[in-house]
């Protein structure tokens, strides 16, 4: 029927981004909310987790065993990262037509050795793990149709993948001298308790973390050479900042002999007519207020004052485009739904 819905499971919806993806497929009007899962939450309503959804039916959250994935169309797994190879298998292995959006790490990275490397342990769905389709929708879009299993990138990652990669692929910038300096949103850090995020701890101040060893930068590495067609490590380093929401990098480059302005016209004709990348005119700086809730990329490139260098400036709401926003967006491709259907959010400012 050509109004038939979709039958979507939402895997950990009891987290920030499980809770980000309800959000969203409750005002899509191509999906059915049938299946929702907590560990620890199972057997509680939704609205006892998360009130703001009391006034919406929504099915009760259970263990993911007493989910029939044979009825479900699409899942999405919001499980942590270590945790979802086995899962997808099972969830795979139970339908010849379920597709997986997964936003864990774990089916990022193509590589099974730089995986084991960073994640401390052998990949156990290696099949799986060359399958896997990298979900950065507007570098991807093709293959991400075609895909059974969409690994959803970092938010870390999109946001200083997305400006960059345009510039690798025309040669245009050193591939050797790539800075990122990443600040991001406390909840980044996911729901789960932990002191150092307590509001005391981290208010009226910001801080780096995972210094020099942060997981994301693995991905980093594989789009980055993939684009440049030769090995590129980048520099960088993450930051928490006392907002509830966000990433906001500042990424240093030199160039190969073009000027700022050049980037600049680079990166907008690459993204030229796409929905969710707006690169602001030349000199202008994003604010991360100013995509707040939406599925938005807001890109902006400065000159240096000394030449041959430039500062590329992008935001980005880690819990929507960084995560479910974009893990939608997946979707939409998967099913063949209109790419930006349930995501018309317009930024939430002030």
């Amino acid at each position: 029927m050509a109004d038939a819905k979709a039958r979507i499971a939402v895997l950990g919806a009891s987290g920030y981004t499980g809770s980000e993806l309800v959000r969203l497929l409750l005002r899509h009007p191509r999906v059915e909310i049938v299946a929702l899962t907590a560990d620890r939450k199972a057997g509680l309503s939704m609205a006892d987790v998360f009130p703001q959804f009391a006034p919406f039916p929504l099915p009760k959250l259970v263990t993911i065993d007493a989910v029939d994935f044979s009825a479900v169309d699409l899942v999405f797994c919001a499980l942590p990262h270590g945790t979802t190879q086995e899962v997808i298998k099972k969830v795979l292995e139970s339908s010849s037509t379920v597709k997986v959006v997964d936003l864990s790490a774990d089916f990022r990275l193509k590589d099974p050795g730089a995986y084991e490397q960073w994640y401390g342990h052998p990949h156990s769905a290696l099949d799986l793990q060359q399958e896997a389709v990298f979900g950065l929708v507007e570098i991807y879009r093709d293959d991400i149709r075609k895909a059974r299993l969409v690994a959803n990138p970092g938010c870390h990652t999109t946001t200083s993948i997305l400006p960059v990669v345009p510039l690798l692929e025309a040669g245009a910038i050193d591939p050797e001298s790539i800075v990122i300096d990443s600040k991001t949103g406390m909840s980044g850090a996911g729901r789960s308790a932990k002191e150092a995020m307590l509001f005391s701890e981290v208010s009226e101040g910001i801080h780096a973390y995972s210094v020099g060893s942060h997981r994301h930068m693995a991905e980093l590495d594989q789009e980055y050479s993939k684009a440049a067609g030769r090995q590129v490590v980048p520099m960088f380093v993450p930051v928490l900042a006392p907002m509830n929401r966000g990433i906001y990098a500042t990424i240093y480059v030199r160039t190969t002999g073009a000027t700022a302005e050049d980037l600049h016209k680079l990166i907008s004709a690459y993204y030229k007519g796409e929905t969710f990348v707006h690169v602001l005119p030349f000199g202008a700086v994003p604010q991360s207020r100013h995509v707040r809730g939406s599925n938005m990329v807001f890109i902006g490139v400065v000159a240096d004052r000394v030449s041959g260098r430039a500062i590329i400036l992008s935001t980005l709401d880690n819990l929507v485009k960084g995560a479910s926003g974009q893990a939608v967006q997946n979707m939409n491709l998967v099913l063949g739904f209109p790419e930006a259907m349930g995501l018309e959010q317009i930024a939430l400012m002030p």
